[in-house]
């Protein structure tokens, strides 16, 4: 099946994923199970950080994010994809654009905007339906910007909510681009040119940048 390949970006051959995958399921049976698993080690174990962008192809490799224990959406959607492959559960890419309401000034002060794009989360194909996962924010993360954390049943969607605990909005989705079977590497460098132009010329020069 497609979405259980191993490809470049999900190589999961990998001895330190292998490692990881095996210790992790131990005295697990069911997808659901190591699905729920993996969900909250990548959720809270990899902290969320939007500010580390690479053009580096071999950097958006799966094994080569094990080791930063950080990342923005796209690294932590790669992770998760990458382990429930190893574990037998099919597993693809989605992305789309969002906006973000809240604690936005760093992030407008570096991109100049408060869209992000790509987005990417994961969807696993769990119990014959396919279900979304987004791991990207950790819980620490979440008690600190009043927004609850994102939990995970193996059987709903669970994507960014619309509001915080108070109501304020916190994110919306604006566009969806679909889902990949790979990581699609030349249309994300290609949209972050189109959305982040200075950005992305910035990095050009320096392979990568923390912003």
């Amino acid at each position: 099946m497609e979405n259980l390949k191993e490809t470049d970006f999900f190589n999961y051959s990998n001895p330190a994923i292998q490692e990881f995958v095996q210790k992790a399921n131990q005295n697990l049976s069911t997808d659901l199970e190591k699905a729920l698993n993996l969900y909250y080690l990548v959720r809270d174990d990899w902290k969320y950080n939007p500010y580390h962008i690479t053009l580096e192809k071999e950097a958006w490799q799966a094994s080569e994010m094990m080791k930063k224990r950080e990342g923005h959406c796209l690294d932590k959607a790669i992770l998760l994809i990458t382990f429930a492959r190893a574990s037998g559960i099919p597993a693809k890419l989605h992305l789309a654009k969002v906006t973000n309401h809240i604690a936005v000034e760093k992030l407008i002060e570096r991109l100049g905007t408060n869209i992000l794009t790509p987005h990417g989360y994961a969807e696993l194909f769990i119990d014959g339906k396919w279900v979304k996962a987004t791991p990207a924010f950790n819980k620490e993360l979440c008690e600190k910007l009043g927004v609850a954390p994102l939990d995970f049943d193996g059987k709903t969607d669970s994507i960014f909510q619309q509001f915080d605990k108070k109501g304020a909005k916190f994110m919306q989705y604006l566009e969806d681009y679909g889902t990949f079977s790979d990581v699609p590497f030349a249309f994300l460098i290609n949209n972050m040119r189109e959305h982040y132009p200075n950005l992305i010329d910035r990095i050009g020069d320096l392979k990568k940048v923390r912003l």
